[in-house]
């Protein structure tokens, strides 16, 4: 799939088939994730692979959501991948702790190589971390950043609306909107 067309057509799935993942695909998706650029090239994140039944039950229990619908997209999908943060491998700069943005990088090469290889994903980020590392034997060192249900689209839903251009991004300097929307439209 074209680049721009993944970026266009990934959204959050939260309605997965329960069909198995294929190896050959979560390979290239791991490995997409796995040459994501980090902070001084540490690499420091890592990924647990989480498929069996009962411990997708157990981390669907650990989200801490308002709605049922990231419980249930954990339960229903064939997989979850979390990304895992070691604390003490990435820079430490002006108070930001980079394993955060390199988690974050990783993730995003993970969900975009899914959209590319025909799953959905669903980024989420809130849970109760302790019981998360404790069910998932993470060491301390490590924290959860984000974890994800993988699957086949069992219901897609329409991609939220395009982001206001003239409000979020400028040119120059922060009160100059760059309004040239024309060169930002992907076709």
């Amino acid at each position: 799939m074209d680049f721009y067309q993944v970026i266009k057509t990934r959204t959050s799935t939260k309605k997965f088939k329960n069909t198995p993942i294929a190896a050959p695909k979560l390979d290239n998706m791991l490995n997409a994730a796995m040459m994501s650029p980090s902070w001084k090239n540490k690499t420091s994140y890592s990924f647990v692979i989480v498929d069996d039944e009962r411990k997708k039950d157990a981390i669907a229990n650990f989200i801490i959501n308002s709605d049922e619908d990231a419980k249930n997209s954990v339960k229903d999908a064939p997989m979850v991948v979390a990304i895992v943060g070691d604390t003490t491998e990435s820079g430490h700069i002006n108070g930001k702790e980079y394993y955060l943005v390199d988690s974050a990088i990783a993730m995003e090469h993970f969900v975009l190589a899914a959209a590319n290889e025909g799953y959905g994903t669903c980024w989420i980020a809130s849970f109760d971390e302790k019981r998360m590392k404790d069910e998932l034997r993470i060491p301390d060192k490590y924290s959860v950043v984000a974890i994800t249900p993988v699957g086949e689209v069992g219901e897609s839903k329409a991609h939220y609306e395009p982001k206001d251009i003239e409000n979020h991004i400028y040119r120059n300097y922060w009160s100059m909107p760059y309004s040239e929307k024309k060169h930002l439209v992907m076709k």
